[in-house]
């Protein structure tokens, strides 16, 4: 339906990958799929099942997750989804009010997967946006601009991702109206956003409901292996220097530290998982050194 390219398809188990992810006699398919110049994989754990994504999920939950999927026109990328009977979260596209200078004329949908998760398109207006959306294209999914993520306190997630981990912020807006509750589909939601990039790839987007102030907090016993459960992965130069400052800014280790990865069978020769503030999880990786 998305247009996604898969481009390679595994099965990975053994004692390594256990500690890496928290999850013991794992054995999982992770299939990579690409769109335009970014990728994610989806990862079936064939060995232990985790839970099902709650039936009664809602976007201002604190486990809600999705990723932004940037289109060049709404309505046929909307009408595309109709066409293959894809499940609404949202009542319908939205577009944002021109009042509001960081979001207004933006374009929205949240959709789900089979699985239940959460997924977003969004087309950009002139003006708004990485150039990279605008340029002229005969594709109607262009890539993957940012992953969204609920929080409770824009301060507390940011003095992890952008005082520990070095990411950038590079917009907040504060939204709100009709538009805003449709496209959450959360009556009288009010929130303030807050966006960070790193040097490359995807952004992070900060989703703090101001109202209202229901949204249930992530379970604290929650596994890899569940269905609601997401990864953001973040390239770091050296994992051993970035346990310390997870810790100290409120980030749980998944991970028994630094796990190496002699195979590198996913794309990296070492991996450390952890849980943001909220309960987030995000897999720091070290790439492979280039050869010679």
């Amino acid at each position: 339906v998305l247009d996604f390219e898969k481009v390679s398809d595994r099965e990975i188990a053994g004692g390594d990958y256990e500690r890496l992810e928290g999850v013991f006699g794992l054995r999982m398919r992770v299939v990579r799929m690409r769109l335009g110049d970014e990728a994610i994989d989806l990862t079936e754990y064939l060995v232990p099942k985790g839970r099902q994504v709650p039936v009664d999920s809602r976007s201002n939950d604190r486990w809600f997750q999705h990723i932004a999927i940037i289109v060049s026109d709404m309505d046929r990328a909307y009408a595309r989804l109709r066409q293959f009977g894809v499940e609404h979260a949202s009542s319908g596209p939205q577009r944002l009010p021109d009042w509001n200078p960081s979001a207004g004329g933006i374009r929205a949908f949240y959709f789900k997967d089979p699985d239940g998760h959460p997924l977003e398109i969004l087309e950009f207006p002139e003006g708004k946006g990485d150039a990279k959306w605008h340029r002229k294209s005969d594709r109607l999914f262009l890539g993957i601009d940012h992953t969204a993520i609920v929080v409770k306190d824009t301060g507390s997630s940011l003095r992890l991702y952008r005082d520990a981990l070095g990411m950038r912020v590079s917009g907040e807006s504060e939204n709100y109206g009709t538009e805003q509750e449709h496209l959450n589909n959360v009556f009288g939601a009010r929130l303030r956003i807050t966006s960070l990039r790193a040097g490359a790839g995807p952004g992070i987007e900060f989703l703090e409901y101001l109202a209202p102030t229901d949204g249930r907090p992530a379970p604290g016993d929650a596994q890899a292996n569940d269905l609601a459960s997401w990864q953001t992965r973040l390239v770091v130069k050296d994992l051993s220097i970035e346990e310390r400052p997870l810790r100290a800014a409120g980030g749980r280790l998944v991970s028994p530290g630094r796990i190496g990865l002699e195979g590198g069978e996913l794309g990296f020769r070492a991996g450390l998982q952890a849980r943001d503030p909220d309960g987030h999880a995000l897999l720091l990786i070290e790439l492979p050194e280039p050869r010679n």
